[in-house]
């Protein structure tokens, strides 16, 4: 006698049968909301959570004023090094410089700070921007309020330290600008 042959098993198309695909969903932890009120269509984009959270919103020109601020610190820092004389020439126009030693050191110090800000350029990091724009109008600050001492005690006032101090006062006033728009809160669509 033959064996009688067991019925063929049945596969469940979980694809086709909705109910099974929500229950599904539900065990994952997928398809409602977070705490964020973001909705997740797959459990590996709640795990590794969603990019677009993470991509900076650039302000207008920011790339382009990152662009002019490393190209202005690495050129005042080769002349600084280079050139020590002429650099104090064009500053104070005509003072005597004592030492070239302190000149070189502001060019190497500047150099420094340029290739962070060359760095900052090709980052997409929100934090990394915001640092460099943070240390941008600091510096900027502090050669405004360094030149306007240096102006007061030696008394030599000239059409370039006024363009000086002028455009140090812009730069800050830009670099905070792209700092406070960098850091703000993109609106939720």
């Amino acid at each position: 006698m033959a064996a009688k042959q067991p019925p063929p098993l049945m596969k469940k198309h979980s694809q086709t049968d909705l109910v099974s695909r929500l229950k599904t969903r539900k065990i994952l932890g997928v398809g409602g909301e977070d705490d964020d009120g973001e909705i997740h269509r797959s459990k590996i984009s709640q795990v590794l959570g969603n990019e677009i959270k993470f991509t900076v919103r650039e302000p207008l020109g920011l790339r382009l004023w990152q662009l002019v601020s490393a190209v202005l610190f690495s050129g005042i820092a080769i002349m600084a090094l280079a050139f020590p004389h002429q650099l104090y020439d064009a500053v104070f126009d005509g003072a005597q410089v004592t030492s070239k030693t302190p000149i070189r050191l502001y060019g190497g110090a500047l150099l420094s700070i340029s290739l962070i800000m060359w760095n900052a350029l090709y980052t997409a990091e929100k934090v990394i921007i915001r640092w460099t724009l943070l240390t941008e109008a600091c510096y900027f600050g502090v050669q405004f309020l360094v030149v306007t001492a240096t102006l007061a005690e030696t008394g030599l006032v000239s059409t370039g330290t006024l363009l000086l101090l002028a455009s140090r006062l812009l730069f800050v006033a830009i670099s905070i600008y792209y700092y406070y728009q960098v850091g703000r809160k993109p609106k939720k669509v």
